[in-house]
């Protein structure tokens, strides 16, 4: 059963970035632990973690930035490199904020972003959670279903909210019915922004060059990373397959994998309760 928290009061700012902005909201003490959304249509960080910063923040620094592209932060990403890109805009980021080391926790695409970010500077890193991260085995199958969904919204005859219904209800969760219509609405609305429409920050590799540097078991850097690091993985991710958390767990010498039953790509929303308590304790050391 999921709990349905309440968000706490929130500290709302928007930093420079080497020229770009990131919108940022914070809350809570303690150790920063930063959560890194998805890269779904009108994503962002505080509504993809509505389920989670509330009990976080009870022991954490709890900071929520909207990544590089989305939300209230600079449109425009890299494309020859864009978790590349995304890591360089989170990394300084923590600049800003003056923080020499922070918890990574990151979901799909932020899980791609948290996992370069540690592969190009582990320094940076303390501990890190990923759920169902991207870039994991991508260039040794097709796209899945939900992949070619994701890729698909701003092509062809364009955003609609029924395209983006059936990309949330039949491919990023398992039980359809645990998504609220307003939430739908929500991610609509926020997927038409103008800058967004010109500019899609998830969109397919333009080179074979850019493709291989967007899959990490390729990465040589990934058996010598130090960072301890927790993979959830919903067993029915329909978006990033399952098999990812094996590879993961398999070239990381210090991962621990955790399948999460019934679940798909949102196992932060779909799996909150387990979510909350399995990164806080992991977060904290109790593994």
């Amino acid at each position: 059963m999921t709990t349905h928290t309440e968000l706490p009061s929130m500290r709302e700012s928007l930093l420079d970035v080497a020229g770009k902005k990131i919108f940022v909201a914070e809350t809570g003490d303690g150790p920063p632990v930063l959560l890194l959304h998805g890269g779904g249509p009108g994503a962002s960080g505080v509504s993809n973690y509505s389920r989670n910063i509330g009990e976080l923040a009870k022991r954490y620094r709890v900071i929520v930035p909207d990544l590089p592209g989305y939300g209230r932060s600079t449109k425009g990403i890299d494309l020859a490199d864009p978790f590349g890109s995304l890591a360089a805009g989170i990394r300084g980021l923590l600049d800003e904020l003056d923080l020499d080391k922070a918890h990574l926790v990151g979901n799909s695409y932020g899980g791609a972003c948290a996992l370069r970010l540690a592969l190009d500077t582990p320094d940076r890193v303390d501990r890190m959670v990923l759920m169902g991260p991207g870039g994991i085995g991508t260039t040794r199958a097709l796209p899945t279903p939900g992949l070619t969904s994701l890729l698909n919204y701003y092509t062809g005859d364009g955003p609609s909210r029924p395209k983006l219904e059936k990309f949330i209800r039949q491919y990023l969760v398992f039980n359809a019915a645990d998504v609220p219509d307003d939430v739908i609405d929500a991610r609509y609305r926020d997927s038409l922004d103008p800058e967004v429409l010109a500019n899609p920050p998830l969109r397919r590799p333009k080179s074979l060059r850019a493709l291989w540097k967007m899959d990490f078991t390729r990465d040589p850097r990934l058996s010598r990373l130090p960072v301890p690091t927790l993979v959830l993985w919903g067993a029915e991710d329909k978006v990033n397959r399952p098999s990812g958390g094996r590879m993961l767990a398999d070239r990381l010498p210090n991962c621990d994998l955790y399948t999460v039953a019934n679940t798909g790509h949102w196992v932060q929303f779909e799996r909150a309760d387990l979510f909350n308590r399995l990164c806080a304790d992991f977060l904290a050391g109790r593994r």
